[in-house]
């Protein structure tokens, strides 16, 4: 269908050297030199020589390398695949291009080498400082080894990311508190922090049923959630979405770009495409259509991911989305009731016992429009 520009382009990239105990992502762990990431990476370059021809790749504003494990194929397959994307599209400095790490295959030869062909934004998948809880999630790196690959991204990089998870078994709120404050005091300036969810069909999952570890403790993990604000913002961070702190100017812009409705281009296995004009929004993941929306459907839609994010939407925007969705004036006053909103400064934005009850905020605004 005609569509409205691509502004944002998804890269899986899909190899890991371990796969964790608690992933359920489409990634898979394969031999370093495998040939099979040779050819993956061949048939990505021809997707993106394909889509620049196509002028799908002239209004992109934001990159992410996504895995997977994208450092870990190493500098000879990310250096051909960076390379096709300079040539292929104005990957100049305004474009926020990142890419996803572990610390395990940060070296500083990679570091050199993918800063040099675009890439500005690192974010690295910490998880934990602490060793004991690194090894309960079945992570390959220590707490040690976290700290020194952030500390030779920052050979090269100004805006490096760490994700930190909470709710780990065993964790403790003063573990969680002690890798806040490492990542503080290593001077990242954006930091992650992800809930464990214990999906099906994982190790983690089967742990769980057969006793060997404990289930998740949502209240444990609300906790170290709402602890996470007052170690943070003293320090120059701001929440600008549920999971997401930064210091100014370092946000997130790709992922602000999914909460936004901002049309995305995904490639590689598994990666999701939305494209959309005035009438229609559809996803599209591994050639199959998995969302095909209507203008109403789009409206609640777009109401219900702006809500992931602090400054929630402006009552402008709420009496907009109200000449498709007449109800809708209704449901803010009544999440305001009940505290999952407030409004303020002509806003409605999302409380934290909004966040925390996530599925009944964003539940009420998708209803307006199944």
């Amino acid at each position: 269908m005609p569509h409205d520009p691509y502004k944002a382009l998804y890269i899986h990239l899909p190899f890991c050297k371990h796969r964790c105990a608690y992933c359920d992502f489409a990634t898979r762990a394969v031999d370093r030199d495998s040939p099979e990431i040779g050819e993956y990476i061949e048939r990505l370059i021809l997707d993106i020589r394909r889509k620049a021809k196509e002028g799908e790749l002239s209004a992109i504003e934001t990159v992410y390398l996504g895995g997977g494990t994208p450092s870990y194929i190493g500098s000879k397959h990310l250096s051909n695949l960076l390379y096709t994307l300079g040539v292929s599209m104005d990957l100049t400095p305004d474009v926020e291009c990142s890419m996803e790490a572990n610390p395990e295959s940060i070296t500083p030869e990679l570091v050199r080498d993918i800063y040099a062909l675009g890439v500005n934004r690192l974010s690295i998948g910490v998880q934990s400082f602490d060793d004991g809880l690194l090894k309960t999630l079945d992570r390959v790196h220590d707490g040690a080894r976290a700290e020194e690959a952030v500390r030779m991204a920052q050979e090269r990089f100004e805006n490096v990311s760490v994700d930190l998870m909470c709710g780990i078994p065993g964790q403790t709120p003063e573990m969680f508190l002690e890798s806040l404050r490492k990542a503080i005091d290593l001077g990242v300036t954006h930091v992650s922090v992800y809930p464990l969810t214990i999906e099906d069909h994982t190790p983690f999952r089967n742990m769980v049923d057969a006793g060997e570890i404990e289930d998740v403790n949502e209240e444990h993990e609300a906790l170290m959630m709402a602890m996470a604000p007052n170690e943070l913002t003293p320090a120059g961070f701001h929440r600008y979405e549920v999971a997401s702190y930064a210091k100014e100017g370092y946000e997130c812009r790709h992922n602000i770009a999914y909460w936004t409705g901002v049309p995305y281009l995904g490639l590689g296995t598994s990666a999701v495409t939305m494209t959309q004009n005035s009438a229609r929004r559809m996803r599209v993941q591994d050639g199959e259509v998995v969302d095909d929306l209507d203008r109403r459907q789009m409206a609640a839609e777009d109401l219900m991911m702006k809500m992931r994010m602090c400054r929630g939407v402006s009552e402008d925007e709420v009496r907009e989305a109200a000449l498709l969705l007449p109800e809708v004036l209704e449901v803010y006053r009544g999440m305001v009731r009940d505290n999952l909103v407030e409004r303020k400064g002509g806003r409605y934005m999302p409380t934290f016992g909004g966040w925390l009850l996530g599925n009944e905020l964003y539940g009420r605004l998708y209803e307006l429009a199944p």
